[in-house]
């Protein structure tokens, strides 16, 4: 994310010399000669920062300063002293200041300060992201998570399904998350205002099974890995579903229900009244471009819920995170981001995947980063990764990558 500097100085010399010094390092610069031209750039949508001057006629930095945190009170804001004024900056830094800096300053600690206010910057722009995604949409928008081809069908199936009142048959791979899509399923669902009542295949006996399904009547009953019924409990759940009213029943499993059937293990009416409407959750391995933003998903509940603060998810990060397999599918990473929140994490490359494999994995997902950052610009994105665009657009279409999907 190439975040702009708003630079403000009545002195057009300093100013101009501001705005090389940031614009030779590729950072994109708004220059302005008092707090009247700056202000109209203050505003809550304006994703950079600002250095000013203390000292301007009329209206100085300490009323920019003001002014700028009333519009946005996460913008930061670095001062420029003079000599004598480094008292007053240390007052202003109390009073919401990002920093300062004493003049004259040296390039390279003007660049280093701006560099780490624009990270800050970042990281609070991703945060308000995140959360309107969480406040906005539906359940399917709110829960289930990801921006590749897989991810948005499976959404659009949740929502295609969701309003029937047949059975559902939720299939996926360990830690792929089939509760959850039960759940989303049952809040899209007419049933939403009724409870949703989850039931474990594996440790049911007939009095459970039958207290569940009446605890979920009017609303949604989750029967989670269903291959687990022994049969006499499969006989008991056909019945109730013949019954005339009930709750409607989500079933899961991660296994392949229709070999069971032919092996004996999963009785074949209840196979068929199950398999009316089927769901399948592809795996993590079918969809790394994924990855980035799940592990930053649950990174961030991980650090909310145990009031954490946020450490920084570097690019490298990213790159061994892709180029693991994660048999163990969501779940499996958010594990690890609980771990990596907590400074736990010693996160390794898995080691049955080969050299090409990695180094594939580790190219998309950063081409995926970079037009995540440049929110879909594909230009910006190339200058990024310092890439000729005809080679950028190569390496897109060699990865299946399209750029409007990250607008």
């Amino acid at each position: 994310m190439n975040l702009p500097v708003l630079v403000v100085d009545d002195d057009r010399a300093v100013r101009d010399a501001l705005a090389q010094t940031l614009e030779l390092e590729d950072i994109p610069v708004v220059s302005a000669g008092s707090f009247v031209e700056a202000k109209d750039h203050l505003t809550r949508e304006f994703e950079g920062i600002v250095i000013s001057d203390i000292r301007m006629p009329g209206r100085d930095g300490f009323h920019l300063l003001d002014y700028a945190l009333k519009a946005d009170a996460d913008l930061p804001v670095i001062l420029l002293t003079g000599e004598g004024d480094v008292p007053m900056a240390v007052r202003a830094m109390a009073d919401g200041a990002f920093s300062f800096l004493e003049k004259p300053c040296s390039p390279q600690e003007l660049v280093k300060v701006v560099n780490r206010a624009r990270k800050a910057r970042a990281l609070v722009l991703e945060n308000r992201h995140m959360k309107l995604q969480l406040e906005t949409g539906d359940a399917a928008s709110r829960m289930l998570y990801g921006n590749s081809d897989l991810a948005q069908g499976l959404r659009r199936r949740v929502r295609a399904i969701a309003p029937s009142s047949a059975e559902v048959l939720i299939t996926g791979a360990p830690g792929s998350g089939v509760s959850k899509v039960a759940e989303v399923i049952h809040l899209l669902s007419r049933f939403s205002g009724g409870p949703f009542v989850k039931v474990l295949a594996a440790s049911a006996t007939t009095e459970s099974l039958a207290a569940a399904f009446a605890e979920a009547e009017r609303g949604s009953l989750f029967v989670d890995e269903v291959a687990a019924l022994n049969p006499a409990l499969q006989v008991t759940l056909l019945e109730l579903l013949d019954a005339d009213s009930g709750p409607r029943v989500i079933a899961g499993t991660h296994r392949n229900l229709l070999d069971e059937m032919h092996a004996g293990q999963i009785n074949s009416d209840l196979f068929y009244r199950l398999d009316v409407m089927r769901v399948r959750i592809p795996a993590l391995r079918e969809r790394p471009e994924d990855i980035p933003e799940l592990f930053r998903k649950y990174v961030a509940i991980a650090c909310e819920q145990a009031d954490l603060p946020r450490p920084e998810i570097s690019p490298d990060v990213i790159a061994r995170l892709v180029a693991q397999d994660w048999p163990g599918n969501a779940r499996a990473l958010m594990n690890s981001a609980m771990r990596f929140a907590m400074g736990l994490s010693e996160l390794e490359d898995d080691a049955e995947t080969g050299l090409v494999q990695q180094l594939a994995r580790v190219e998309r997902s950063l081409l995926i980063e970079a037009l995540r950052q440049a929110r879909g610009n594909a230009t910006d994105a190339a200058a990024a990764l310092k890439l000729p665009r005809k080679t950028f657009y190569d390496k897109l279409a060699r990865h299946a990558i399209r750029p409007e999907s990250f607008r």
